[in-house]
């Protein structure tokens, strides 16, 4: 008997949770016993709450303190925040789980835990909902609903951090962050060689935020290297990258917009260097590339550079004046520290963890 699984993702808040759902796609779709649908949860509050959702990216993109005070105050009121998008979803709720019948509720979205089961509780409807975080270490309370069935942890701190919200232990499974198949399909890198030049692979998130051009320069006007730009889904700054540094210099320097073939590039360079995004953190901890962590956004982003830089992921450099010095420690004594990271990175490896979360929610299904 085929069982359905409605998914509520976002497309809007960055890349990260569509990224999260497509690689546990990627393993219902082995199962012919399942159907698997999956909503944009800020299309069911219609224009107003699609607005909100695309706000999202201009806002990261040009006021960072502007996101922090909508970390802040949606952190200190989690249970407005629930009532307030329960009142817009409601209805277009309703109106799915009755065309999709599912057996089971996955959310990969903080907005829509506590009001997707409010929802349900009010009108008496039960299906196991379950909670995937989509973060790494500094979650919102809005992951940690005490009446979802279970949440599942990418991390062994996310899910400390939902026991100090007040969740169950036994409610908890720390089975990782999950990653799109491909960014796992590469040969082994031989590893940095200090006769070629270094490969630099520069991004910050699918809404290209962080000085990008500043870091550019440092690599391109002390180092023999080569540098990639992913702006994402920012035109502007491509546009600009590509005038300021494409004329000075030249074939040295390739900027790109969103891609949806990122591992392809990821696999050519020597080292990536980007914000304190989960996803982007964790594809390139995948793909095997040394990470120069160069900050983070206020809330849900704040502890991931720690993170990294404990289990040796990456470094962090949050000072572009100290940029030159950080490149140089990696790549002395032909790369020592590189390959350092690119050993811890395979150690940490988390192939499965896609495959463990969607044999872990068929399991629910099998016991309900």
């Amino acid at each position: 008997m085929t069982k359905n699984i409605l998914i509520i993702s976002s497309d809007y808040t960055g890349h990260g949770h569509k990224s999260i759902t497509e690689s546990l796609c990627e393993v219902f779709s082995q199962n012919n016993n399942v159907k698997i649908h999956v909503v944009d949860g800020f299309s069911l509050g219609g224009n107003t709450l699609l607005k909100i959702g695309k706000s999202y990216g201009p806002i990261t993109r040009k006021s960072e303190s502007l996101w922090e005070l909508v970390w802040n105050v949606s952190t200190l009121k989690p249970l407005l925040v629930n009532e307030f998008i329960e009142l817009i979803i409601r209805d277009n709720l309703l109106k799915l789980i009755k065309e999709v019948n599912p057996d089971l509720i996955l959310s990969v979205h903080p907005n829509f835990n506590g009001s997707v089961i409010n929802v349900l509780e009010q009108n008496k409807i039960k299906i196991p909902f379950v909670t995937l975080i989509a973060d790494l270490v500094s979650i919102y309370p809005l992951w940690a609903d005490t009446r979802a069935d279970y949440i599942i942890s990418p991390t062994v701190e996310a899910k400390d951090k939902c026991i100090e919200y007040g969740i169950p232990e036994e409610k908890i499974k720390v089975l990782g962050f999950p990653v799109r198949s491909r960014f796992y399909n590469h040969e082994e890198h031989s590893g940095y060689k200090s006769d070629e030049p270094l490969k630099c692979l520069i991004m910050s998130g699918g809404e290209g935020v962080g000085n990008m051009r500043k870091i550019a320069e440092v690599l391109l006007g002390n180092f023999n290297c080569i540098v990639r730009i992913i702006a994402g889904r920012n035109t502007r700054l491509r546009n600009a990258l590509t005038k300021s540094l494409g004329e000075k210099y030249g074939d040295k320097v390739e900027i790109y917009g969103f891609m949806e073939n990122i591992q392809e590039l990821m696999f050519s360079s020597d080292i990536a260097i980007t914000r304190g995004s989960p996803n982007v953190m964790m594809e390139c901890t995948a793909s095997n590339i040394p990470l120069v962590i160069t900050g983070a956004l206020p809330g849900q982003e704040e502890g991931n550079p720690k993170f990294a830089e404990n289990y040796n992921l990456a470094v962090v450099c949050t000072d572009i004046k100290k940029m030159k010095d950080t490149i140089e420690n990696l790549m002395k004594n032909n790369g020592e520290n590189l390959n350092k990271i690119k050993k811890s990175q395979r150690n940490y490896n988390t192939a499965n963890s896609a495959k463990d979360i969607v044999n872990f929610i068929l399991s629910v299904i099998s016991n309900d």
